[in-house]
């Protein structure tokens, strides 16, 4: 067990404040936080760091992981998340899930729906509504290189927002104006100072997975042409944050204008035939936001598009019926719906 005077000398102020500032611009001001721990350099500093201001502030902190399966030494992760918060006498909790593939979508998108899912459960298990993660500049930068190279619109050239909120609970990426150098050296003096290490996920480097990919080949050829660039490519980011809220409201005030269904499955064929390509566009990603949907391919949302302007005015020709990820858009009797399996 560390001496936690000994683990506030230590922790570094930049990385505190980071933290102290993401939730200053909450409404209110939380009694408790969590922090989401694969047992990794940087969600490790993390949670460290947010216990630091946690005990400051009187705010309790949380540890939750999540276990994939996925891995050999899955197992033994999940042990080292709570040695550490063993060490830290933090709240410590865990859960496994089953990463299953789904239509259209690859492992790593499956995890990630998995891992939402798991913490949002973790959280509720504990009475957290805000959780903490720890994606820094470098994650930034190659997400939105991922994003570029897959076609994503303005929107999508955001990448990962400071604040967003999935399944009732807020979520924080408070580290992503921070250099990952940064996070590494702190993580090497921590294990310095406390004998605990952090886990190495070898998917990391493992290129038959698309970040990982990006990571080992593309990234080492930019930081020899354009040092810095993730600085560069980050505040691209958050340019396109701004304008994609812009959009944002733009398509608010389109879709209350559509004759939404009460619970807003449903909206009007004929009102949304009334506005512009680009609006017809913006309204459907902003519909299918609301209910957590995927965002479609440029490709396949053309095609949507193209079948909703193809029936009539009213919808009672025929109905359509397109299938979206573990959903259905349809139309019936002039009314776009969305319904689930």
């Amino acid at each position: 067990m560390l001496n936690f005077d000994t683990v506030r000398a230590w922790a570094a102020p930049a990385l505190v404040q980071a933290i102290a500032t993401a939730v200053s611009s909450l409404p209110e001001r939380p009694g408790q936080l969590a922090v989401a721990v694969s047992g990794g350099p940087d969600s490790a500093m993390l949670a460290v760091h947010a216990l630091v201001f946690g005990r400051r502030e009187s705010i309790g902190v949380h540890f939750l992981h999540v276990h994939h399966g996925l891995q050999a030494h899955a197992d033994q992760w999940q042990a080292h998340v709570h040695d550490l918060a063993n060490m830290l006498q933090a709240p410590c909790h865990s859960r496994r899930v089953e990463v299953d593939g789904i239509e259209g979508y690859g492992i790593e998108s499956a995890a990630r729906d998995a891992r939402y899912t798991a913490l949002a459960q973790l959280a509720g298990h504990a009475g957290v509504r805000h959780i903490l993660l720890a994606h820094h500049r470098n994650d930034q930068a190659e997400t939105v290189l991922l994003r570029l190279l897959r076609g994503a619109g303005p929107t999508g050239l955001a990448a990962m927002a400071p604040v967003s909120r999935r399944q009732g609970i807020i979520y924080f990426r408070p580290w992503l104006d921070v250099d990952r150098a940064g996070i590494l050296d702190q993580a090497e003096s921590f294990g310095a100072m406390s004998g605990w290490d952090p886990v190495r996920d070898p998917t990391n480097a493992d290129d038959k997975y698309t970040r990982a990919a990006v990571r080992q080949r593309l990234v080492p050829e930019l930081n020899a042409r354009w040092p810095g660039w993730q600085g560069n490519v980050a505040r691209h980011a958050r340019l396109s944050g701004e304008v994609s809220q812009v959009l944002a409201e733009v398509a608010a005030d389109d879709y209350a204008r559509l004759d939404p269904s009460a619970d807003g499955c449903g909206f009007s064929l004929q009102a949304w035939r009334g506005l512009s390509v680009a609006r017809q566009a913006l309204v459907l990603r902003y519909w299918l936001s609301l209910h957590g949907q995927r965002m479609p391919s440029d490709a396949r949302l053309q095609n949507i598009m193209r079948q909703l302007r193809g029936l009539h005015a009213l919808g009672h020709d025929r109905e359509m019926r397109v299938k979206h990820g573990a959903a259905w858009i349809r139309c019936v009797r002039g009314r776009v719906v969305l319904t689930r399996e």
